[in-house]
């Protein structure tokens, strides 16, 4: 663990680096409290530090109040060290941040105890992190492909909109699915179908810029939604995706999937609401398939009207 260890006081800074360091920790050290301040603030910040109550610039209450000014999700540990102790001085300092404090001179065994109890709340809350973020991303993943659900995804259509609606920078929504799917389930199995998924994924992300965002709609359904997209790029981005897809076998335990795609293809017009982009979008797929798959089509009324690409 990096434990910063700030104190004016020469002997004491060589004391508690040398017992820390012999703890099999890393210690940064900080002279005085504006340089403790500075190392607090920095992407790498130490997650314990022991703080000198009494230091020049800043003091350790002062650090520890600058300190819990910052926004983080996980919070450093702070213990103050100092020769006070009276219990106003110890409450002063508990109620300006600090989590613990530790009277000078300290007991080496006492030291240990305390920043034992450190790492473990930081552990903790480590642990607590990722168990959040792990309910976060379920609550907006699909869980075999990685894909955005299509809650989440609905969420990003909306907001895409609001935004589109102020900039009009372009955006298109595409919605695919696989050419005859039940086949390769039939063929192959359905696990082989789930590998084929995952795959289809893989190629998918591949080619989406940052900003644009892949979610699955629903079986073998998907959604990309394309900001900064008008009509004159959408064809030849879509297309990229279809062809791409056409020529790149997936690999699964059965040996390589050739699959293809079809496109359904909209792009927002003033006031289109969310159920209609995607409706459009969806009867443009529909109009893809009748036309003989593996091919982009665009909803009615856009400038690419056509479909581009070859039967499977």
């Amino acid at each position: 663990m990096r434990i910063l260890v700030a104190d004016d006081d020469l002997t004491t800074r060589l004391v508690l680096t040398g017992v820390l360091t012999k703890w099999n920790h890393e210690v940064v050290v900080a002279v005085d409290g504006t340089q403790a301040w500075e190392t607090m603030q920095r992407a790498d910040a130490p997650t314990l530090a022991i703080l000198d109550w009494m230091m020049p610039g800043l003091s350790g209450v002062e650090v520890c109040g600058l300190v819990r000014s910052l926004p983080s999700d996980q919070p450093p540990y702070l213990i103050l060290l100092t020769s006070k102790g009276e219990k106003a001085d110890i409450v002063t300092g508990l109620e300006a941040g600090a989590d613990d404090y530790l009277a000078k001179p300290f007991d080496p065994d006492e030291l240990r105890a305390r920043v034992g109890v450190g790492r473990r709340i930081i552990d903790l809350e480590g642990r607590l992190l990722e168990a959040r973020d792990a309910l976060a991303r379920e609550a907006t993943h699909d869980p075999l492909t990685g894909a955005f659900n299509r809650r989440a995804l609905v969420g990003y259509v909306t907001r895409a909109i609001s935004e589109e609606r102020r900039h009009h920078d372009g955006l298109a929504l595409g919605i695919c699915d696989v050419d005859e799917f039940k086949k390769v389930n039939d063929t192959y199995g359905h696990q082989v179908g789930d590998e084929v998924l995952v795959g289809l994924v893989g190629i998918l992300s591949g080619i989406l810029r940052g900003h644009d965002v892949l979610g699955r709609y629903g079986g073998d359904e998907f959604v990309v939604l394309a900001g900064h997209l008008d009509e004159a790029d959408a064809g030849p981005f879509f297309e990229r995706m279809r062809a791409e897809v056409a020529g790149h076998p997936i690999l699964t335990k059965a040996g390589e999937v050739a699959i293809t795609l079809s496109f359904g293809v909209s792009t927002w017009t003033d006031d289109q609401a969310e159920d209609e982009l995607l409706a459009a979008a969806d009867a443009a797929l529909y109009r893809a398939k009748d036309e003989g798959r593996n091919r982009v089509a665009f909803a009615r009324g856009a400038a690419a009207s056509t479909g581009i690409g070859g039967a499977a």
